[in-house]
């Protein structure tokens, strides 16, 4: 009998504020410097069963809307935001089983010094980190790193593909097997398998090896968000899950499809990376409470609609205030988040940017509405279409109540149904990850 169980996994919008301005959400405007309502969420995450919690990040404050930043502190639109690496330390020491993904940009790390931090997180987490691998989008984060700003987009994963070249080598470094730690012998190391890296490409530089020792599973879990043709060869070469936003499950399959013969051109075996589609599920105790929520969202998010429009102009670096709102899109282009982008004017189509908008504000790969055993449903019919891996759920109420409702109302019924792991079968994140 076939495995119909697939993967989840939680997309947190960085170590920061959770749904300002929502209901439920507490003194979250007071408290989010403190981890508990993180650490909360993580064990009820690792309680269903969860894969991973990705930890969003962006090291700037966003000002592309209207050529201000105050729409994104008035309204805390990814700022105030800590470093995710102090989050991820943290949730490793509070959880056993669950893998805990901090998000880190080439851009900002030397590749030796990322190549030690996440080296290190899998040694204090006993291997259950992974690395969200990104380029970099804005130039308004490049400046606070002294630079002018960032390569064209391509360009960026020319120099992400040898980046890994180094940190893998960096990883590589101590072979299995090093580490002795003979009392008798009084031999901590093997000096015969550790070695040096001495990497001089086109772009970096490192001589190694690392200091701090190997990591547990190896190399770190890579976790990736490829959309751009150029993206997904990023990802296809290098990643172990990938982040994916793509409407319905036709597109879903398509790209889970063309990722998966990436992948194997590469001569790497496609089920060794797993596809987890963005969902934001709105659940309700019966079906008309559920839409019933659905409206209100969508009456909040037409009489703010600005918010998403800077949301979407800090990501894509394209100022949406300065286009009418009443004529349709035309064309546009950035070296921004490409997929982002595209994925917005395919579904806007010849639609005016408020009605683009509009449908904008319906997040995720799939609609789903109603009850948990309803959902449950449509997520197991999506998988069967799609082919696998799995949902990466990203909510813009992230409480403590919508987490309860996933954790104890969804998976639940999922694990009914035999969709979803009951109990984690390994120690370390990446043997989770592939064993179904």
């Amino acid at each position: 009998m076939k495995d119909r169980r697939f993967h989840l996994g939680w997309f947190l919008q960085g170590s920061s504020v959770q749904a300002w301005g929502e209901p439920w959400t507490g003194n979250i405007g007071q408290e989010w410097m403190q981890p508990e309502f993180f650490t909360e969420m993580t064990r009820n995450l690792e309680r269903a069963c969860f894969d991973y919690v990705l930890i969003e990040d962006s090291s700037y404050v966003g000002e592309s809307f209207g050529g201000t930043r105050d729409v994104y502190l008035r309204d805390a639109i990814a700022v105030p935001r800590q470093d995710p690496s102090v989050l991820a330390t943290i949730l490793t020491q509070k959880t056993r089983h669950i893998g805990i993904v901090p998000t880190f940009a080439t851009f900002a790390y030397p590749p030796y010094l990322l190549a030690r931090l996440v080296a290190t997180l899998d040694q204090v987490s006993n291997g259950r980190i992974g690395w969200n691998a990104v380029t970099g989008s804005s130039d308004f984060a490049a400046r606070n790193f002294g630079l002018e700003g960032l390569p064209e987009h391509d360009l960026r994963y020319d120099m992400a593909d040898e980046y890994m070249q180094v940190v893998n080598g960096l990883w590589g470094s101590w072979e299995p097997g090093a580490l002795l730690a003979d009392t008798e012998t009084g031999v901590m190391v093997d000096p015969t398998k550790v070695h040096a890296v001495n990497h001089e490409g086109r772009f970096y530089k490192s001589r190694g090896p690392l200091n701090s020792g190997p990591c547990v599973q190896g190399r770190p879990v890579i976790a990736q968000a490829g959309g751009s043709p150029r993206g997904r060869q990023f990802a296809a070469q290098h990643a172990d899950t990938i982040v994916a936003s793509i409407k319905g499950t036709a597109g879903m399959k398509a790209y889970r499809d063309d990722i998966r013969a990436r992948m194997a051109a590469a001569g790497r075996d496609p089920d060794s990376c797993k596809v987890l589609f963005l969902i934001s599920p709105i659940i309700g105790d019966t079906e008309a409470e559920a839409w019933s929520r659905k409206k209100r969202r969508d009456e909040h998010n037409a009489a703010h609609l600005h918010l998403r429009m800077a949301h979407l102009s800090k990501i894509t670096n394209i100022d949406f205030s300065a286009l009418p709102l009443d004529e349709p899109l035309g064309k546009l282009t950035t070296n921004g988040h490409q997929q982002s982008l595209d994925e917005f004017l395919k579904r806007a189509g010849n639609k005016t940017l408020r009605e683009a908008m509009a449908i904008y504000n319906e997040a995720g790969s799939l609609q789903l509405i109603g009850t948990p055993e309803q959902i449950a449903d449509r997520m197991g019919e999506a998988m069967d279409e799609v082919g696998g891996d799995g949902f990466l759920f990203s909510l813009p109420d992230t409480s403590r109540r919508s987490v309860a409702e996933v954790a104890d109302g969804l998976v639940p019924a999922l694990q009914k149904r035999g969709l979803m792991r009951r109990n984690y079968a390994h120690d370390h994140f990446r043997d989770n990850l592939l064993a179904f």
